[in-house]
């Protein structure tokens, strides 16, 4: 029965031999940045391309087009295309794109319900009346053999 000295073994062996590529970043800490993970503290001041201002990178106005400007009133940002300025920021129009996206994603998936409920009561009424596709293809299958039958033979 081994004892601990020949676990001991085992792992000395392993580390002389299999794990020497880690023995080299064994000493070392990588730094973790948890900027993503977690709200800024007070003291945190958050880098800035802005300049020594330390105002933060904005885009410049953007000129909406027509369907951004539908975008804008359809999602209730302005009551009427009139009231939209010129120029605004990108942010304010990437919002309203969103939330179209996100409507015409609850659109699909309210059509993609309807027409299933209207599949499932086609097929319901089709076996009322008896019909099947394996019906319809013995049909086809039944036509074409008396077409060929009763066409003349080719030379």
């Amino acid at each position: 029965m081994a004892g601990p000295a020949a676990a001991g073994t085992v792992v000395r062996c392993l580390d002389k031999h299999i794990f020497s590529v880690l023995r080299i970043t064994r000493g070392t800490s990588w730094p973790i940045s948890r900027r993503l993970c977690s709200k800024p503290q007070e003291g945190d001041a958050p880098k800035t391309s802005g300049g020594p201002s330390g105002a933060s990178f904005k885009l410049p106005g953007h000129k909406p087009s027509n369907w951004d400007r539908k975008f804008l009133v359809w999602t209730g940002r302005f009551k009427k295309e009139e009231d939209i300025p010129e120029t605004m920021s990108f942010e304010v129009i990437d919002a309203a794109r969103n939330k179209m996206r996100v409507r015409m994603a609850y659109l699909m998936i309210g059509l993609t319900i309807v027409g299933c409920v209207v599949m499932v009561i086609s097929g319901k009424q089709a076996v009322k009346r008896h019909e099947s596709l394996t019906s319809q293809n013995l049909e086809k299958k039944a036509r074409w053999r008396e077409e060929a039958e009763s066409a003349p033979a080719k030379p």
